[in-house]
């Protein structure tokens, strides 16, 4: 076990009885141990994003947590929660619709790319959809990284991207 740092979780869910499975997913997360929930975001309904065409929008929530698992341990506890909820790793689809998806997207200010796992997420630096529930919980929160940076500065670049 490492020293308890805060990380970022990233949920999301398009299939089936999508509120309830988030709620659902963060009890999950706060029932296992080495996790403690901090703060959970407003749920926020957004068009699914990628190469899989017509599917459900999405519903998302970004989760604070305090814990002492170490990166690979947490990606594990996330991956057991999705299982627990319906998700089947060996035939999701990538980008494809799912009853859930936990997304480790920070681990405090852990920078790796190892054995499946890269931290920050690679793609929090691109997703309203992360880092605008994020600054809700956290209005001084930075992603770190090559692709970091103050979330709320990152969030408006998006922002002046589709203007």
């Amino acid at each position: 076990m490492s020293p308890a740092v805060e990380a970022v979780l990233a949920l999301g869910a398009n299939v089936g009885h999508r509120a309830a499975t988030l709620n659902a997913a963060v009890g999950a997360l706060a029932a296992t141990d080495g996790i403690t929930v901090e703060a959970v975001s407003t749920i926020v309904e957004t068009a699914p994003v990628g190469t899989v065409p017509d599917q459900p929008d999405f519903l998302n929530a970004v989760v604070l947590v305090r814990t002492d698992l170490d990166p690979h341990a947490l990606l594990a506890a996330a991956h057991a929660v999705e299982a627990a909820l319906g998700l089947d790793r060996s035939t999701k689809v990538p980008d494809g619709p799912r009853p859930i998806d936990v997304d480790v997207v920070t681990v405090g200010h852990t920078v790796l790319e190892e054995d499946g796992l890269v931290l920050p997420h690679p793609r929090a630096h691109e997703r309203d959809f992360v880092l605008g529930p994020w600054l809700e919980l956290d209005p001084d929160a930075v992603l770190p990284g090559p692709h970091g940076g103050r979330v709320a500065d990152l969030l408006g670049r998006l922002g002046e991207g589709t203007a």
